[in-house]
């Protein structure tokens, strides 16, 4: 039994996946990850088992590195084991130290309320580094570290790769802020998330953008990443289809110190509004430098913008910079006790995808107790089932794919040195109210 959830190494050695070609110069690599090179490493790894079987001792190995994603403590005793991937060095790890510090807090209020069935829950860490090489090592680790389901994923060219190797192995995957709409779309239904995708941003960025903005020509500008590329996608057709140009769409190199000639090139265009789809660290110089060239158009960001360092690089630029960004856990008045639990465990407020971590354990947790089992096809089958889970996002369903059906997004503006919530859509979707207080 699940108290109170609804409260505000195999024996077979794990094989390392090359992914080349998908890695950028810096640590917050989002490029797509083929599937390719993990077919032929099944092949090899088939070929070497067969080559072998006569001596029938590779049989047991066999079974225990394909199982069906029972390992993390199905046995009915002992801590149950719950993956968290997330970036915990390179360029993106504020992001992922807030993901891993949220989730720990979510195991932490289970287990203070009895666990699951009588059994902790444990959290089990992985640096994935936004990148698709690790991505796929950080699964392996996972996996061999014998967890039962896996919840985390800032970057979405991390999850690609990492999405058929736990699949091979029936893990279920709850993402937190992997919001490229393929990765629930080949998922096969055993990929979740309890953030929205690129498409629901990109139309409320379009609506914003066209609409109390007044923009009528707007310029795109991602870093070639697979959540950054697929933002600008989905913004450049809800763009359209708002009757708005795009007049410019473009990649930055990420990791450079000075975007003053990309910015010179989009300004030329006479955009009314750069919306830029990339990360952070490139955000904050983004803002600085059109600061100090007196670029005239209104700069927007994406989600990933939002984490806290970008007001520490751009500084005064910051000021005014408005994104489009899930709820701030300070505005949700259901994560009121997660904020406290957060703060007296970290001495810092929580990051932007925080509370999307942590529903994700939440709600990764409350299928293990439905199941009653901590068998991979099991809790998978549970996580369909679940309805109106009480998220401190809002209740938390998920369609066929695995996609939330009530994502919500806002935008935010910086306002003495601070996001602060902005507008967002009301229910019919058609007009912009004060995002806090309604």
């Amino acid at each position: 039994m699940l108290a109170r959830l609804d409260a505000p190494a195999s024996t077979f050695q794990a094989f390392t996946i090359p992914i080349p070609g998908h890695e950028r110069p810096r640590t917050t690599s989002d490029g797509d990850a083929p599937m390719t090179p993990l077919t032929r490493r099944d092949r090899g790894r088939r070929s070497r088992l067969l080559s072998a079987a006569g001596a029938g001792l590779l049989l047991v190995p066999l079974a225990a590195a394909c199982g069906s994603g029972d390992s993390g403590g199905s046995g009915g005793s002992g801590a149950i084991k719950i993956g968290v991937p997330a970036p915990l060095s390179g360029d993106s790890a504020s992001a992922g130290q807030d993901i891993l510090a949220a989730a720990k807090v979510a195991a932490d209020e289970v287990n203070k309320a009895g666990g699951v069935d009588g059994r902790k829950i444990e959290i089990v860490e992985a640096d994935d580094q936004c990148s698709a090489q690790q991505g796929a090592q950080a699964a392996q680790k996972l996996l061999n570290s014998k967890v039962v389901a896996v919840a985390g994923g800032y970057c979405s060219g991390a999850a690609v790769p990492a999405i058929p190797i736990y699949g091979r192995r029936s893990v279920p995957f709850v993402m937190d802020a992997s919001t490229n709409p393929s990765l629930t779309d080949t998922g096969k239904g055993k990929v979740f998330r309890t953030c929205g995708r690129d498409d629901n941003q990109g139309l409320v960025a379009a609506k914003f953008m066209t609409g109390p903005l007044g923009a009528k020509r707007i310029a795109l500008l991602h870093d070639n990443t697979t959540y950054a590329k697929g933002l600008a996608d989905a913004a450049a057709k809800s763009v359209k289809q708002a009757g708005g140009q795009v007049v410019y769409e473009d990649a930055l190199q990420p990791g450079q110190s000075d975007y003053s000639p990309v910015l010179t090139k989009v300004a030329s265009t006479k955009p009314d509004v750069l919306y830029f789809t990339g990360y952070f660290a490139e955000a904050g110089l983004l803002m600085k430098q059109r600061k100090s060239l007196g670029l005239k158009f209104t700069l927007m960001g994406g989600d990933a913008t939002t984490d806290s360092t970008v007001l520490k690089t751009a500084g005064s630029a910051a000021d005014g910079y408005i994104a489009t960004t899930a709820p701030l856990a300070k505005d949700l008045p259901a994560a009121a006790k997660f904020v406290s639990a957060y703060k007296a465990a970290n001495n810092a407020d929580p990051g932007p995808f925080s509370v999307y971590e942590y529903d994700a354990v939440k709600v990764v947790a409350k299928a293990i107790d439905d199941a009653g089992s901590t068998k991979g096809a099991a809790i998978t089958g549970a996580l369909h089932k679940i309805k109106d889970f009480p998220g401190i996002t809002g209740p938390i369903t998920f369609d066929d794919k695995g996609d939330r059906t009530d994502p919500l997004y806002i935008t935010v503006q910086v306002k003495d040195g601070a996001f602060t919530a902005y507008k967002k859509l009301d229910k019919s979707g058609a007009t912009w109210v004060d995002a806090k207080t309604s």
